[in-house]
């Protein structure tokens, strides 16, 4: 069941992409911080968070512009 909508899916798109760069140009113990980008990614590819939907939070709305849980 979805539960991003586009903007947070967008967003998630950046920092996952910005998060990767910093895991590839870093030399430091903060460079594995830069693995959450794949995390962020990929929730924003499948258009879904566990953590959103152990929270109950929904960004997605439906075609109806009626948000779903």
């Amino acid at each position: 069941m979805r539960n991003l909508g586009g903007l947070d899916r967008s967003l998630r798109v950046l920092l996952g992409i910005g998060m990767l760069v910093v895991f590839f140009q870093v030399d430091s113990s903060w460079r594995y911080v830069g693995l959450l980008g794949v995390f962020l990614l990929l929730t924003a590819a499948l258009g879904t968070c566990i953590v959103y939907r152990w929270l109950g939070i929904s960004t997605y709305r439906g075609s109806k512009g009626a948000q779903h849980k």
